[in-house]
């Protein structure tokens, strides 16, 4: 039986950032390219993976769609950070992206790239730099990580991003700021002191263009307040991650908030104007999830990005999850969600099933990287770092990809299996330290014990079980006898 696993692309593929959009009978997913055990953000060419919409267990690789090398700005800027795609009215298709140099540093002060080409995921190529009237690069507000829409024929480009001076007010009196420049936004303190204000260079802006998809019709604007405290928005403030979804009449706003684990949405009758803000739809950490407090995050958290799609009738959100201890080898995920009459989305409960359309069957050889919690009690949260402390990740050698630096007290889970007539669970482990894998259906409900003694391969050892028929999460928890490294590699069910 066919079925599709979170992630759901190759476990050596790491393409964060997604934009779901269907394009005729097929689903792209457009993101940046993070590189397996990464040193900084984004640092491969565009790659398109799609799927038959009526299949999505069946993703193919379509292959490179554009080079950093094709931009004019390269090398000086060599990473391409989130891209979204549009069709304009004459069929062909718009990729808008921005570049930035390692770690974000000379990013984020635009302009904002245009490549086109005749199909969602040929061979694209560079058409230039959306732009002011007079030719001049369009570089209002921070230019940073485009999302756009064809609103009936209207071109609009969403972008932006915030740092939350609210929370700093004495920010620009910090000695090594002042007089500096401030390059993470390519302008100096003077200036952003000055537009401050009047407005401000942060927070979600909306720009449209014209039917060239290049020259601005209209001077950008804001769309949601950039003062936060006491509006709706003061508990989840836009962060980044700007993308839009027109469902009716209205308009969704997601974005990736300041928590930087959740893609939040707001929604509007309008597109630039009046957003309320909805709630959130999904934490890379299930944080918020039945109340789940940050500090019982159930992943290492970080950086997220992503946004909704109706594919075949049924509504999803693409994000992605953290891998290798770092913010730089993210991996594409997606849930099923669910927009109710009133047009409110309910958070949603990450698993390793999302796309499958139904638990997983309790039957044949699973890999350990699909697991959706991965966490010791105390995982970090993620940002623009790579750690250097031990903690259990998804991880990956010249061969295998596998769960790495298991530890006392380590939960891994997936969600959800269906346990029919389940009689027998094997686990492939490696490594230096000793103790027992507690194999539970709930978090503390036991029902095998898996022995780990040291071995420089991988070896499989086996334990019969005894589980009621049913869907039931799978946890095995890590208790420890001897200190050692501990690695994963898979895990089997036998009937």
């Amino acid at each position: 039986m066919k079925q599709i696993f979170n992630p759901f692309l190759p476990l050596n593929e790491c393409i964060p950032d997604g934009e779901p959009h269907v394009f005729g009978d097929r689903v792209y997913l457009f993101g940046s390219h993070d590189k397996e055990d990464g040193e900084t953000f984004c640092m491969l060419d565009y790659t398109v993976y799609s799927a038959p919409v009526t299949d999505l267990k069946d993703w193919r690789c379509e292959g490179v769609i554009y080079r950093a090398s094709q931009d004019p700005d390269y090398p000086n800027r060599q990473y391409m950070y989130a891209p979204d795609v549009m069709q304009g009215s004459d069929g062909r298709y718009y990729l808008y992206y921005c570049m930035s140099g390692k770690d974000g540093h000379g990013g984020y002060f635009g302009p904002i790239s245009v490549a086109v080409c005749d199909t969602p995921a040929g061979k694209y190529e560079y058409l230039g730099y959306v732009r002011n009237p007079d030719g001049t690069p369009m570089q209002d507000y921070v230019c940073f990580d485009p999302g756009v829409i064809n609103d009936n024929g209207v071109y609009r480009i969403y972008y932006g991003t915030q740092y939350n001076f609210e929370e700093e007010p004495d920010f620009f009196e910090r000695e090594d700021l002042i007089g500096a420049e401030i390059s993470m936004f390519g302008k100096s303190r003077e200036e952003i002191v000055s537009m401050a204000k009047k407005d401000s260079v942060m927070g979600p802006s909306m720009v449209v263009v014209g039917e060239d998809m290049l020259t601005i019709v209209d001077k950008p604007r804001h769309i949601i307040p950039v003062k936060v405290k006491g509006t709706d928005f003061e508990e989840h403030p836009f962060y980044e991650a700007s993308s839009m979804r027109k469902i009716g009449d209205t308009y969704y706003f997601i974005y990736s908030s300041q928590q930087n684990h959740e893609l939040c949405y707001a929604t509007s009758k309008y597109p630039d104007r009046d957003f309320k803000f909805g709630g959130t739809i999904v934490s890379n950490g299930d944080v918020g999830y039945n109340g789940r407090t940050e500090k019982d995050r159930l992943n290492m958290t970080g950086t997220t990005h992503g946004s909704i799609e109706n594919i075949h009738g049924e509504w999803y959100v693409f994000f992605h999850r953290l891998t290798h201890k770092s913010d730089y080898s993210r991996q594409a995920c997606a849930e099923k969600i669910i927009i109710k009459e009133d047009g409110s989305i309910d958070q949603v409960e990450i698993t390793s099933c999302g796309l499958n359309g139904g638990p997983l069957v309790g039957e044949g050889t699973y890999p350990a990287g699909i697991c959706c919690n991965l966490t010791n009690g105390h995982m970090p949260h993620g940002s623009n770092r790579k750690y250097d402390f031990a903690f259990p990740h998804v991880a990956n050698d010249e061969k295998d990809r596998f769960i790495a630096e298991i530890e006392d007290n380590t939960l891994i889970g997936y969600k959800y299996f269906d346990c029919r007539d389940v009689k027998r669970i094997s686990v492939s482990l490696r490594g230096t330290g000793k103790g027992v894998f507690r194999v539970c259906i709930e978090e503390n409900k036991e029902i095998a014990r898996i022995f780990m003694n040291p071995s420089e391969d991988w070896v499989e050892v086996s334990a019969d079980v005894v589980v009621e028929n049913g869907v039931h999460p799978l946890y095995f928890i890590y208790e420890e006898e001897a200190a050692g490294e501990v690695e994963m590699l898979s895990f089997s069910l036998a009937k």
